[in-house]
């Protein structure tokens, strides 16, 4: 798989060979957006396409478009993990927030 970036939004593509066709799919919003091509220009035409499509979908429904994730999120941890985490971060020197970021950011490269 080979990842995709417009406008803030990220796209997982694969290519189906017995098609002869790109096929890709946004992957940082809870919606449904799609696209696909059969060369690599046709792809990031359709790719802008789709984006603008679902843009103008959500305005004719009166919606705001979901935009790319804010960056925030609630983790539920066992108190021991918590604790854990707490206790390297401040072994580090950096808050929680920053000491999870840093492992999450080692962990997904």
């Amino acid at each position: 798989m080979t990842t995709m970036r417009q406008d803030g939004y990220e796209a997982l593509v694969e290519y189906d060979e017995e098609a002869g066709l790109f096929h890709g799919e946004v992957i940082n919003l809870r919606d449904v957006v799609t696209f696909q091509g059969r060369s690599v220009e046709e792809l990031k035409q359709a790719l802008s396409d789709s984006i603008a499509d679902y843009r103008a979908f959500c305005a004719e429904r009166g919606e705001e478009p979901e935009k790319p994730f804010s960056g925030q999120f609630l983790v539920r941890l066992e108190p021991s993990l918590h604790r854990a985490a707490v206790a390297a971060a401040r072994r580090s020197g950096v808050s929680l927030n920053k000491w999870v970021a840093k492992t999450l950011e080692r962990a997904t490269a």
